[in-house]
């Protein structure tokens, strides 16, 4: 009896496990700047704005995963040839194109359902979100510093998402704070994958046309401003003491008076600065919700500094 070819077989057995990190929701990290606005507005304790901020977060959670997939069809070819990307589930061949696509359809329609039902202002920030996020997929990621504004206005559009979603209002000196803080992240992340994979251009077309001093420049530039538009924002918004404390102080020296508590929290932001722009210069940047979660020193500088913000605000130590 002759010997019948054996037929390989094609794989196209997928986990669960891709269908979720496709959707990359360790990026949700991000989200939590919508609640920006309900902290810095003095309703973080309102439990019917908390609830609406949270079903915001909820959509943007949504609509954000689907830009990631969105994006992960377009790039699946270059992210083949980067030396982490290569293992996204879309370019790695773990879920077939058909099924993201079906995912990218359903949290777009996730988002939507939940976003209509929130200020109308927040609906169409959702969308203008996903359009220019689909337009940064196809083309704009290509422009030099374009790409930069591009990252750095999505951190922008998040925070004002917040605000939209609970009409809170937010003095110019946060948005500097926000706008400047996005532009160092942003060009904190250029700045480490440029570390990574040169300025071949294999990977993205941009990289080709920055230089290593032109992108220090950037981190350095925009690390700088965002400590000193954070100081700005501490000196001119910051809540007055009411305690007896700071009343005793204030009557031992003018020199001890403190009336504008949130600068006390100014050296804790400028060494979270300093830590991110070390690990920026050290290549390990290119992912920011990771470092978020994983260096030390990051993480605990972002906790104490969202504790003195909180307890200054609405610790009963301090009044608007």
């Amino acid at each position: 009896m002759a010997n019948t070819p054996t037929v390989k077989k094609i794989n196209t057995k997928f986990s669960l496990y891709s269908l979720i990190t496709v959707a990359r929701p360790i990026h949700w990290v991000k989200n939590f700047s919508i609640f920006a606005a309900l902290v810095f507005s003095g309703q973080l304790f309102w439990r019917a704005r908390f609830i609406y901020v949270f079903w915001a977060f909820l959509a943007f959670n949504f609509i954000t995963s689907a830009t990631y997939i969105f994006n992960d069809l377009i790039d699946a070819k270059r992210d083949r040839l980067h030396p982490i990307k290569k293992n996204r589930p879309i370019a790695s061949g773990k879920i077939p194109i058909s099924f993201a696509v079906i995912e990218l359809i359903v949290l777009v329609a996730m988002s939507l359902k939940i976003s209509y039902h929130l200020p109308y202002l927040f609906f169409i920030l959702v969308i203008f979100y996903f359009v220019l996020q689909v337009a940064y997929s196809l083309f704009l990621k290509n422009l030099a510093v374009i790409d930069i504004l591009i990252i750095a206005s999505g951190f922008v559009i998040r925070v004002y998402a917040g605000a939209f979603a609970i009409d809170a209002h937010l003095s110019v000196w946060f948005l500097l704070c926000v706008i400047s803080t996005a532009l160092f992240l942003a060009s904190g992340k250029r700045r480490a994958e440029l570390g990574v994979m040169g300025t071949s251009g294999q990977t993205r077309k941009s990289l080709a046309k920055y230089s290593p001093e032109l992108l220090n420049s950037y981190v350095t530039m925009f690390g700088s401003a965002s400590w000193i538009a954070w100081a700005l924002f501490t000196f001119f918004e910051s809540p007055s003491s009411s305690t007896p404390l700071w009343i005793f102080l204030a009557e031992i020296s003018k020199a001890t008076t403190i009336t504008k508590l949130l600068m006390i929290t100014i050296p804790v932001t400028i060494f979270g600065i300093m830590r991110y722009e070390a690990l920026i210069f050290e290549g390990r940047a290119e992912a920011p919700e990771k470092l978020l979660l994983k260096d030390v020193a990051l993480v605990s500088s972002v906790i104490v500094w969202i504790l003195m913000v909180v307890l200054i605000l609405y610790g009963g130590i301090a009044t608007g």
